[in-house]
């Protein structure tokens, strides 16, 4: 860090840049967070690593991720049925749409909210991150239909579902 700041002064005494500080240099939110080109290509990066398509991508695990990026985080109809009874994973872009960056913030830093969503992680994220997920999702177009509405414990899905239920042998 130092030796860079070095350089960049040296640089601004000799004429040869303009004396701004780079990209990553500039103030940014403590703590680790996502670099790249363009907060469009963070998010991308974070929500294919991240694991976001595994749930709000229809098909996705299954075929080993070679869903078309065209069809990414428009949510399913494939429910997670467990003691908290079925939840659904929501279609993002249709969920980006109806909010600001600021109110995408504050719901992924206080949402409790169904499993199996890893709220305790989403939470740990640099607020830098939760804005490139949402400016990468907000580039994408609209498409797909709002998800099912979570049922609550006790009812049985009429949609297809995957059974969370812990079972406990011998029990």
């Amino acid at each position: 860090m130092l030796i860079r700041h070095t350089a960049l002064l040296a640089a601004c005494a000799l004429g040869l840049a303009a004396c701004q500080p780079a990209p990553e240099t500039a103030a940014v939110a403590e703590g680790p967070r996502v670099i790249a080109a363009t907060d469009i290509e963070a998010g991308r990066y974070l929500v294919l690593t991240g694991g976001c398509n595994d749930c709000h991508t229809r098909g996705y695990p299954q075929s080993g991720g070679n869903v078309p990026e065209s069809e990414w985080l428009t949510g399913t109809g494939m429910g997670f049925h467990g003691p908290w009874g079925t939840s659904y994973p929501h279609n993002l872009r249709l969920t980006v749409a109806g909010m600001s960056e600021d109110d995408w913030v504050e719901m992924l830093n206080t949402r409790e909210a169904l499993p199996p969503m890893p709220w305790p992680s989403v939470r740990a994220m640099n607020d830098a991150d939760k804005r490139a997920i949402y400016r990468y999702i907000k580039s994408l177009p609209l498409a797909g239909e709002p998800a099912p509405t979570a049922l609550p414990p006790g009812q049985i899905p009429t949609t297809p579902y995957e059974n969370m239920t812990p079972v406990m042998p011998g029990a």
